[in-house]
């Protein structure tokens, strides 16, 4: 069964268990996911800021977008997971003769790239989402504003809970052409979300 099939008890027991996985990415995505969900919520409402046509339709071309966020952020849960379980397959791998160890080596970097792009998937996923928060904190009914203010909060939590996996499998990654662009694009992100004033100040 996915982690994101299992009911909620379930999943926090996995979470909590001494496991290697669902670990710190998977815990990422589903602060985000949870985070677009909310939002998706004040954007469907009756009730808008304003009543407005155009406001209405602000909020359905918002909710129609997070929907998509939220569907891929959901899959993440799983992939962060299956990902890491690779990694730990990885390091399992015979290393007693030479060809064993090239092997290794090899399969190691694979893994951890994979281990990595995932997470920088979650933080671009996140990054859309802080951007359709905009719209529903602009136009969404005043009275769900908090909602709006704990969905950026959780969506900032997955963003920088993501950043955090990303940077520590960065530093075993010997394929210096790609650390240096996932460097360029967490610098870019960063700034991305900052913009939005949703996020929160970063760590």
């Amino acid at each position: 069964m996915s982690l994101t099939d299992k009911p909620l008890r379930d999943l926090l027991a996995a979470f909590a268990s001494p496991d290697p996985t669902p670990g710190g990415g998977s815990a990422s995505a589903v602060a985000s996911a949870i985070g677009a969900s909310l939002l998706m919520m004040v954007a469907g409402l009756p009730k808008t800021r304003t009543g407005s046509d155009a406001e209405r339709t602000m909020l359905a071309g918002a909710a129609a977008a997070l929907a998509g966020l939220q569907q891929q952020l959901t899959e993440a849960v799983d992939l962060d997971a299956a990902a890491y379980d690779q990694v730990v397959a990885a390091f399992k791998l015979p290393k007693g003769s030479e060809g064993e160890q090239t092997e290794r080596k090899a399969a190691i970097q694979r893994a951890m790239r994979g281990a990595t792009d995932v997470p920088l998937g979650v933080m671009r996923l996140s990054a859309m989402a802080l951007k359709q928060a905009e719209a529903v904190a602009a136009h969404g009914h005043r009275a769900a504003s908090s909602d709006v203010g704990v969905a950026a909060a959780l969506i900032g939590a997955g963003f920088r809970g993501a950043r955090l996996n990303v940077e520590i499998n960065l530093g075993s990654l010997s394929d210096s052409a790609y650390v240096e662009a996932v460097k360029g694009e967490l610098e870019r992100l960063e700034k991305e979300t900052a913009l939005s004033g949703l996020r929160g100040a970063p760590p």
